[in-house]
């Protein structure tokens, strides 16, 4: 069975952030302070704040307990303005006061970076192809650098393209 390789059209979304989040459980009692936030965390993501396009949860590790999300926002404008608000800004100051024997972090990702998107006929989608527009990856799109800097690899690629379609299938 031939690989369906596909990508996503990001152009409305010129200013994407990405970012990873999680919370470890550094003391016992840090359980309670994760299990406790479990569900105003839910009702923050599943309320829809404006800007946020999608909010994926990830287990980063179960010993010791370390969980967090990926979260795709349209802007860094409408990431900070969510973090100024409730219930985010409340649960910033809580941590900064009292950790409750939990660690926080996370790493932010902008699109006029790049970003680079690859499926093989993923089902259900994942990450990105559950809110963009999935497309071929063919021609420029075929490999990473192409699909990031819109230009054509100065390396050989790993796998001609022709190995994968042919020129009727397009």
């Amino acid at each position: 069975m031939r690989v369906n390789r596909t990508t996503v059209d990001l152009s409305e979304y010129p200013d994407l952030v990405v970012i990873y989040l999680g919370m470890r459980v550094r003391r016992p009692r840090g359980m309670l302070r994760l299990l406790g936030l479990g569900p105003e965390l839910y009702r923050s993501h599943r309320d829809r704040p404006d800007g946020l396009l999608l909010h994926e949860d990830v287990v980063w590790s179960l010993f010791p307990p370390h969980w967090g999300a990926r979260q795709y926002w349209r802007d860094l404008d409408s990431l900070e303005a969510w973090t100024r608000t409730a219930p985010h800004r409340d649960w910033w100051q809580k941590f900064l006061r009292d950790s409750g024997g939990t660690g926080l972090w996370h790493e932010a990702y902008f699109a006029r970076g790049g970003i680079d998107a690859m499926y093989d006929d993923m089902d259900p989608a994942t990450g990105l192809a559950r809110f963009a527009p999935v497309i071929p990856a063919r021609g420029r799109r075929f490999t990473t650098r192409g699909r990031v800097e819109d230009r054509p690899a100065e390396l050989e690629p790993v796998v001609r393209e022709s190995t994968y379609y042919d020129s009727e299938s397009e």
